[in-house]
């Protein structure tokens, strides 16, 4: 009885099958070149993990000195890592003897589907990595981009949230966001100031012209350079339209165009300066055509 179990034991059958002699031949001829390969394999798996140890280290403290946003260099450097480590890996076995064309072909199948499941994540995120290096617009911005306008709050791997002026978050998808017009309000120290005025037909328009001046001239917001601009831009239907461009900090802006704007019109009334506005005729026709 127990020899009829020994011999339907696989482990027992396999021990009496294997050919030693059959091993000590491959060894003789085959082992050492096996042995050389295996070490070489061993040693570019080695080197190659130190190697992605710099590169990684080296891409995040690139990241980290353009101001990159922390979570997006971890995602990155991550995925960075995991595509490198399996490079190396596919080295190692490919000095083994290894056929890694099956490895590459399951790879790319894999990629392929993730791809297509994620086609508007992946997207999303390529135009996040393209907003990070390419810079277009930063946190604390006040940028317009996809029908949308607020301060950038963060950069994130897939959206840009925005704090709009009345206080609301909007987050906009960064593949929308990098297939529009970008207007960024912050990315230079200074900007132009676009006022008009209307002042009437009887009006002195030197006197118009001075009083501008002088209210410009007087807020000591407005930069002397470049100059600001004033002068007549249209003779309107019921007015003579003035424009006033002075030029001021980025962070002065809005605060230039309201007090400007209220200065200007408590000046005129004071001067006499009168400002039309549109008006309209109505007449009365009695039945008996009066």
């Amino acid at each position: 009885m127990a020899a009829d179990t020994d011999a339907g034991d696989p482990v027992t059958a396999a021990i009496e099958n294997f050919d030693v002699d059959a091993l000590m031949a491959w060894a003789q001829t085959q082992g050492l070149e096996f042995l050389m390969k295996l070490a070489a394999a061993v040693a570019i798996f080695v080197i190659g993990r130190i190697v992605v140890r710099i590169l990684i280290s080296g891409m995040r403290r690139g990241m980290q000195r353009h101001a990159v946003d922390r979570s997006l260099v971890s995602f990155i450097t991550n995925i960075v890592r995991v595509v490198l480590l399996i490079v190396v890996i596919l080295m190692a076995l490919g000095t083994l003897g290894v056929q890694t064309t099956s490895f590459v072909a399951i790879l790319g199948a894999a990629g392929l589907a993730i791809g297509l499941a994620l086609q508007g994540s992946l997207s999303n995120f390529a135009a996040g990595v393209l907003i990070v290096f390419f810079r277009p617009y930063k946190s604390g911005d006040y940028i317009e981009a996809a029908g949308v306008s607020g301060t950038v709050e963060e950069v994130q791997i897939l959206t840009t949230i925005l704090k709009t002026p009345d206080n609301k978050r909007v987050i906009v998808p960064n593949g929308q966001v990098m297939g529009s017009v970008i207007t960024n309000y912050s990315a230079n120290d200074t900007r132009r100031v676009d006022l008009v005025f209307g002042v009437s037909y009887g009006d002195d328009l030197a006197k118009v012209k001075k009083t501008l001046q002088d209210l410009v001239a007087a807020d000591k917001r407005v930069l002397a350079d470049p100059a600001p601009t004033i002068a007549v831009l249209e003779l309107a239907d019921s007015s003579v339209k003035f424009v006033c461009r002075p030029w001021v900090k980025t962070e002065d802006y809005w605060n230039v165009w309201f007090d400007m704007t209220e200065t200007v019109k408590n000046r005129f009334d004071e001067d006499g300066i009168s400002m039309p506005f549109p008006q309209r005729d109505v007449r009365v026709f009695s039945k008996n055509g009066d």
